[in-house]
């Protein structure tokens, strides 16, 4: 939790980088803003600090209907904080206590549902109940205000039991009734469709990220069309398709979903995959300040860090993308798809299956190649995501699950770097291979001097791909210059 003393710095400057780390509640007239609110200075003995919305809302706070605290972009710290609170965060986010309740919760943490409430209240100020009714009712808003289902459909798709609990949860939170919070401006959607807008920190450079992810495009399940990036997603009540296109401040999001109760865990799996979560800000400042990167930082600000919608695809297309080319690994993934993917009851446009299930990747054996290590190390991989021995999942413990996949026979160093960085969302991974050495080395750079962010710098090295206006620091001034035939990056590290 954030000092009062920076906290009310933080609130007097209006600063919208702290937006999402912490909340201030307002005693005088119980209501909680984001602490860059342009409303009136409270006096600090009329302030409270909450680490989450939720702890404000269980101690009688409603949200600020000027600055909209519930539409921040949430805090960074779930996404890369490995301990049970963080796990829990994403576990709840991803809409775990909807479906399977607080004992599925706790089980998926492996501790018991007392232990997991106590250590949330401790710690985040609400227990797991409170924080899916704080998800379920950000989730409604951002329907009620972005799109245009009927009353009675966003009260089921925000995750809701019943039509009375929505409506008492919103006049609780809001203090105002769904109908109110309809948008003025909504114009009618295609049908079967959902559209919302994904609040991110700036900078981000939304079109470079959607480009990277299209450029490694898997025929069947993703494409791009040089603007908007579409993907089929395996959800928990059935199929949904994606498609993600910049917007002015934010990230359009469309949704097409077999079922409207997988929307809330839609919208995450577009958060993760995309790392809006991210404080961009402080990243750059970081990297911005090392004098080997902070020239590619300052030329390309905002760079993200791709993450995955599916971690058994992303697993299996990293043990397949070690020392293979790109198009290679495509069009055996292509072909994988197109055999053994379920088609969609629906297809949309190039969008015609889903990956495969591990399981039957992993008992088919024409589904990998027999002959090529890859192959054999790709079917252990996808059996043991299929009996579970192996999780991947937003609540898995990463240090586990990395022991786990280096005692897998033939795991790479690369791929499980790229599997920690993409799907565990580790923001310190710097891949092993010749692209990166020969980055590094043309910078003269001590890659110990970009911890904790090394994945973020590693994407500065691997999209630019002429470093002839770039000058090393002084400590290489002595080098002799490399050949101009060896560019900083010979082809992007990130093959998955």
């Amino acid at each position: 939790m954030i000092e009062d003393e920076l906290a009310y710095a933080a609130m007097r400057s209006r600063d919208p980088r702290f937006d999402g780390w912490f909340y201030v509640a307002v005693t005088t007239t119980r209501v909680y803003c984001r602490p860059s609110c342009p409303a009136v200075m409270p006096k600090p003995q009329h302030v409270r600090l909450f680490p989450t919305a939720a702890a404000a809302q269980v101690n009688g706070f409603r949200a600020c209907k000027r600055c909209r605290p519930d539409a921040a972009p949430g805090s960074p710290e779930w996404n890369t904080r490995t301990d049970l609170i963080g796990r829990a965060m994403r576990l709840i986010a991803d809409g775990i206590v909807d479906r399977e309740g607080v004992a599925g919760l706790a089980a998926r943490l492996g501790y018991s549902p007392r232990q997991v409430h106590r250590q949330l209240v401790a710690e985040v100020g609400a227990g797991p109940q409170a924080l899916a009714r704080t998800r379920r009712a950000q989730t409604a808003r951002m329907l009620l205000e972005s799109g245009s289902l009927p009353i009675s459909d966003v009260a089921f798709a925000a995750g809701f039991a019943s039509i009375r609990q929505f409506n008492d949860t919103i006049r609780q939170v809001y203090a105002t009734t769904p109908s109110r919070l309809r948008g003025a401006g909504n114009g009618a959607q295609p049908p079967g469709v959902t559209t919302v807008r994904l609040a991110y920190r700036p900078p981000m450079d939304v079109p470079v990220l959607l480009a990277c992810l299209g450029a490694r495009a898997v025929p069947g399940i993703e494409h791009y069309d040089g603007d908007a990036y579409s993907r089929s997603l395996s959800l928990p009540h059935g199929a949904g398709v994606i498609t993600l296109r910049p917007g002015a401040g934010h990230v359009i999001c469309a949704l097409r979903l077999e079922d409207l109760r997988d929307l809330a865990a839609a919208v995450q799996r577009c958060r993760r995959l995309l790392d809006l979560d991210a404080d961009q800000q402080a990243i750059d400042a970081f990297l911005g300040a090392d004098p080997a990167l902070g020239p590619l930082v300052a030329a390309r600000p905002g760079l993200r860090v791709p993450g995955c919608a599916d971690p058994g695809e992303l697993a299996i297309r990293a043990v397949l993308s070690h020392r293979t080319r790109a198009a290679t690994v495509r069009d055996l993934l292509a072909g994988l798809v197109s055999t053994y993917g379920r088609p969609l009851t629906t297809p949309f446009g190039a969008i015609t299956h889903m990956f495969p299930d591990m399981s039957v990747v992993a008992d088919t054996a024409s589904a990998l190649p027999d002959t090529a290590s890859a192959g054999r190390t790709g079917r252990e991989l996808a059996r043991a995501l299929a009996d579970g021995t192996l999780r991947l999942d937003t609540g898995c413990d990463p240090a586990q699950a990395r022991k786990q996949l280096r005692d897998i026979p033939g795991m790479s160093r690369w791929a499980i770097a790229c599997i920690q960085m993409r799907v565990l969302g580790d923001p310190d991974v710097l891949l092993p291979g010749l692209p990166v050495r020969r980055a590094v080395h043309r910078l003269a750079a001590d890659p110990g001097r970009w911890r904790p962010w090394r994945s973020y710098a590693m994407r500065h090295l691997t999209l630019v791909p002429d470093t002839s206006g770039i000058r090393p620091h002084a400590a290489s001034a002595t080098r002799p210059p490399r050949p101009r035939h060896h560019p900083l990056v010979t082809r992007s590290a990130v093959r998955s």
